[in-house]
C-alpha cells in the first residue's frame, strides 16, 4: 500500500513537470492567432511552419550551431584543467591547500553579473569580442571549479596504492593516469562534464554580453524575438522545443555515470 501510494505521488509529481513541456510542444505547432486568440489542449490548425523557420533561417539555426560550439570547447577545456587539479588536491598536502580548494568554490558561488564588465572589456581590448573562445573561456571560471570538486571526490575514493604499483611497474605519470587512472573515475568524469555541459548550454547572461553576431547563442537569439508585427510565440516556443533536445541527448548518453556519481562521488 505505501508503495503504491509512492509511486501514485512520483507519477503525479511527473506529471507535474511535464505540463511546462507539453505546453511548449502544443504552443510550437500552433499558429501565432490560435496560440494568441484561443485555449486549446491541442493545436486545431496543426503547422510545422514554426520549425520551418527555425532550420531555414540563419538567423535561428547558427544560433545553435554556436551554442554547441563554444559549450563543447568549455567542456572540453574544463575537464582537461579540473582533471590534473583535482589529482593534485586528492593526492598532495601542500601550504595553502585547503584555501587555493576554497578560493575555487567562492568562484563558482559568484554570481555572472560580475565578471560580465570586466570579461566585456577584456575582449574588447584583446580582439577575443564575439568569438566562440571567448565565451567558452568565460564560462571555464564557474565551470573548472565546479568540476575539480565533484572530481577530487570521485579520485580521493582510488586508493593510492595504484599509483604506486603502477610507478613499480615503470608506468610514466602520464601513461598511468591515461591509461589506469582516469578509467577509474570515468564515472565522475562524466558527471563533470555533463554538469559543464548543462550550465555552459542554460548560460545566458555572459554568453549575450560577449557576442554580438558571429557567435550569438540561440539564448540570446531567443530573447530577440520581438518585430514591427509584435512577438512571434509560435516560432519562440519551437525554438524552445529545440533547444530542450542536446540537453536531453546529454542526460541520455551520461545517465549512467550520473547515476554512479550520485551514488559514490561528491555531488
Amino acid at each position: 500500500m505505501r508503495s503504491r501510494s509512492s509511486a501514485l505521488v512520483m507519477t503525479l509529481y511527473l506529471l507535474f513537470l511535464m505540463v511546462p513541456i507539453y505546453w511548449l510542444v502544443n504552443m510550437s505547432l500552433k499558429t501565432n492567432a490560435e496560440i494568441t486568440g484561443t485555449f486549446s489542449i491541442f493545436p486545431r490548425e496543426l503547422t510545422f511552419r514554426n520549425y520551418m523557420v527555425i532550420l531555414t533561417d540563419p538567423s535561428w539555426y547558427m544560433g545553435y550551431v554556436n551554442s554547441i560550439i563554444y559549450v563543447v570547447l568549455n567542456t572540453v577545456i574544463s575537464i582537461a584543467v579540473a582533471l590534473p587539479a583535482a589529482y593534485a588536491f586528492s593526492r598532495y598536502s601542500f601550504m595553502g591547500d585547503k584555501h587555493l580548494f576554497f578560493w575555487l568554490l567562492t568562484n563558482r558561488m559568484s554570481p555572472p553579473a560580475v565578471f560580465a564588465l570586466p570579461f566585456f572589456q577584456l575582449y574588447s581590448s584583446i580582439g577575443l569580442f564575439d568569438t566562440h573562445i571567448a565565451v567558452a573561456l568565460a564560462h571555464c571560471l564557474f565551470n573548472v571549479p565546479l568540476a575539480v570538486w565533484i572530481l577530487e571526490g570521485f579520485m580521493r575514493g582510488v586508493p593510492k596504492e595504484i599509483d604506486e604499483t603502477a610507478y613499480i611497474d615503470g608506468y610514466s605519470f602520464p601513461r598511468f593516469f591515461i591509461r589506469i587512472f582516469m578509467p577509474l573515475v570515468a564515472s565522475g568524469i562524466g558527471v563533470a562534464a555533463f554538469f559543464c555541459f548543462m550550465f555552459s548550454w542554460v548560460e545566458l547572461l555572459l554568453s549575450r554580453t560577449l557576442t554580438s553576431v558571429n557567435a550569438k547563442p540561440i539564448a540570446a537569439t531567443m530573447t530577440r524575438t520581438v518585430s514591427a508585427s509584435g512577438m512571434d510565440w509560435g516560432v519562440l516556443a519551437a525554438a524552445g522545443v529545440l533547444t530542450i533536445i542536446p540537453g536531453a541527448l546529454v542526460i541520455w548518453f551520461v545517465r549512467n555515470y550520473i547515476a554512479k556519481g550520485f551514488a559514490l562521488g561528491r555531488v
